[in-house]
């Protein structure tokens, strides 16, 4: 806790805790990361940007949300 950093920790017998992270995670890493090269760390923080924002959150269908994407489950929430 040096930094003011406490790990999120699922209950025993509570896995689903962690469960949207890691299948967002495994997306990211299946449909942009794996077997990438990035020069500097600039240009995949650039990259990762444009992936999330501009397509994991605008344009990719999330079978979680019924077919649409977080930002008209967003909306939709408002």
């Amino acid at each position: 806790m040096k930094n003011g950093i406490v790990q999120s920790m699922s209950r025993k017998g509570n896995c689903w805790d962690n469960a949207p992270m890691e299948s967002f995670f495994g997306s990211l890493k299946a449909e942009l990361v794996h077997g990438a090269r990035y020069p500097t760390r600039d240009v995949a923080r650039r990259d990762l940007f444009a992936y999330i924002e501009g397509y994991y959150n605008r344009q990719r269908l999330h079978s979680a949300l019924g077919y649409i994407t977080p930002d008209q489950a967003e909306l939709r929430a408002a």
